[in-house]
């Protein structure tokens, strides 16, 4: 998704190989407008060159910061940390009688932003667009995974025995609880390799229906059942590991300055300290990944 070559709608491009490929469109960002996007296009011509242009060219400051969210400014040189900074100095600008002078921002010392990694880029991907395009997240905690004997959904899939026990995890997509199914649940995971479908039969849902119902990455232990192609894990046990995805940001959270709000509040709380990381970390991943869909 760019500034300089996305649409509204996702678009497909031409052909590489054997596949097309999609351009994601702006309609996947989240609170964003599509009269703004119409102002965007409307104004590229034969491409923007900063992001103090497309504000010219009328788009808001608020629908600058969502696409800086968005990490759509690539093509002009910019990650989203430096986007939003960006934005931000495009704040005090002087307009009218004063359009053209030099902004107060432009006078400050420039700031070396550190960068992002690659974990934090993915979850604000997913805070933003519902996706991301850089990794899946339970990659990045692949390895603890297999030290608890947890399977790819790729290997379940492909390598396990009908009737074998085993462990999965990954993003819930969906969960289905037909009326017409005796209170079984049926639900979806995802991890970076694929899907697998798990079974939850009534008894056991209301056991553990609150990892069920709000865990983000659930891990299940249980039977496998295979029927040609068709492959089914018989839940036996839930585990909620949401906390997991905490680690994607473990650096920045654990990286936040600790500051009073005044140097003659001696006694003030310092700042981030009133949240402990790990409490923000879970905050943090609880609301990039959504929880999953639910049908009857």
């Amino acid at each position: 998704m760019d500034v300089n070559y996305s649409a509204w709608g996702n678009l497909l491009e031409e052909k590489s190989g054997q596949y097309y490929a999609i351009r994601l469109g702006f309609r996947q960002i989240k609170g964003i407008k599509e009269e703004e996007i119409n102002t965007l296009r409307a104004g590229k011509g034969q491409g923007y060159q900063s992001i103090a242009a497309i504000r010219d060219a009328g788009v808001s400051i608020s629908a600058l910061e969502k696409l800086a969210d968005a990490d759509a400014f690539r093509s002009l040189g910019f990650d989203r940390r430096k986007a939003l900074w960006q934005v931000t100095a495009l704040q005090d600008m002087p307009e009218e009688l004063f359009k053209g002078q030099p902004s107060e921002s432009t006078l400050e010392t420039q700031v070396e932003l550190p960068l992002m990694s690659k974990g934090e880029h993915v979850v604000h991907d997913y805070a933003t667009i519902g996706l991301s395009l850089k990794a899946h997240p339970v990659s990045f905690i692949r390895s603890q995974l297999e030290m608890l004997r947890i399977l790819s959904c790729k290997t379940i899939n492909t390598a396990a025995n009908t009737g074998q026990l085993v462990k999965v995890a990954g993003l819930v997509l969906v969960r289905q609880r037909p009326g017409t199914a005796g209170g079984v649940c049926f639900i979806t995971i995802e991890d970076e390799t694929g899907f697998t479908n798990l079974v939850v039969f009534e008894k056991l849902f209301e056991k553990y229906r609150k990892e069920i119902l709000h865990s983000r990455l659930l891990m299940v232990e249980g039977r496998l059942q295979r029927e040609k192609d068709v492959v089914h894990v018989i839940v036996s046990k839930c585990i909620d590991l949401t906390k997991m995805l905490g680690k994607l940001v473990q650096r920045e959270m654990d990286d936040l300055p600790i500051m009073h709000l005044s140097s003659t509040d001696g006694n003030a709380t310092p700042y981030p300290s009133q949240h402990k990381p790990t409490q923000v970390r879970t905050a943090v991943t609880q609301d990039a990944f959504h929880g999953g869909r639910n049908f009857k």
